[in-house]
């Protein structure tokens, strides 16, 4: 790395790396002490709304109204870049939990806050058994009636365009009776594309997210056919969201369901 993106990039990150020790200190001595977790949550979403403002990333955001106000539900959003994290925080209300990398989890400050917080590790590429483990634990976060928040295409975008989506969070959806809500988002891959060190040297950096209206689980037919039906209606609806902002996507192939083998959850 040359040396003036050696300095941007540690200006940039040096920052991040001091408010994320700052508000996960804050979140995992306060959280415990507090009625669900409350401190938690509000240490994340200072975090993401303080990180957004310290980088520059002026966010649009559209469609809010459609999010329902209590329950259980799946926000279902395209996958750009690492910084989508932050961006979705910052603007996306409701006490949700994140389906994270596992390796998440094992740095510190932000892997004991997200433990704290109660989101939930996903063992990505790493066999049936861990997809079945992952259906499981989003099960488990629906029937407490907390909403979940997936990217269902599995891993980030390596050129900016959206993937198909892979079937785990529709059948945890299916099997609790949960609506999905489409999240369409724009801008973070032009930032930083994956591999990249830094999100550049741009003094205003816009990035758009859309929401669309809850869709909901048929009653009618077997499980694999009522879960195919569900992802494909969400693909769709992200797929138009994400047009309706600027955003492209592959063509819309209709991948064959594939689901783990696991009971449902009693």
């Amino acid at each position: 790395m040359k040396l003036p993106d050696l300095w941007r990039a540690t200006r940039q990150w040096l920052p991040f790396a001091l408010r994320t020790v700052a508000y996960g200190m804050l979140s995992i001595t306060l959280g415990p002490l507090t009625r669900d977790r409350r401190a938690s949550l509000w240490a994340m979403q200072r975090w993401c709304r303080s990180n957004i403002r310290g980088l520059n990333i002026a966010v649009e955001a559209s469609g809010l109204e459609n999010v329902p106000a209590t329950g259980a539900f799946v926000y279902c959003t395209n996958h750009q870049s690492i910084v989508d994290i932050i961006v979705l925080g910052a603007v996306l209300p409701g006490d949700y939990r994140w389906a994270v990398k596992r390796s998440l989890m094992r740095i510190p400050f932000l892997g004991w806050h997200l433990a704290i917080a109660g989101h939930v590790p996903v063992d990505r590429g790493a066999g049936a058994r861990a997809a079945a483990d992952a259906i499981r634990r989003f099960e488990h976060v629906l029937s407490d009636g907390k909403p979940l928040l997936v990217f269902p295409e599995g891993t980030r975008s390596q050129d900016g365009l959206m993937r198909s989506f892979k079937s785990g969070c529709f059948c945890a959806a299916v099997r609790a009776g949960a609506p999905i809500v489409p999240v369409a988002l724009r801008g973070t891959y032009r930032l930083m594309k994956r591999g990249a060190h830094d999100i550049g040297d741009e003094t205003l950096r816009p990035v758009s997210v859309n929401v669309g209206s809850p869709i909901y689980p048929k009653l009618e037919g077997n499980e694999h056919e009522r879960v195919a039906d569900l992802r494909d209606r969400t693909y769709d609806a992200v797929a138009n969201l994400l047009e309706s902002i600027g955003g492209r996507t592959k063509a819309r192939g209709r991948p064959e369901v594939e689901l783990p083998q696991v009971a449902p959850t009693a």
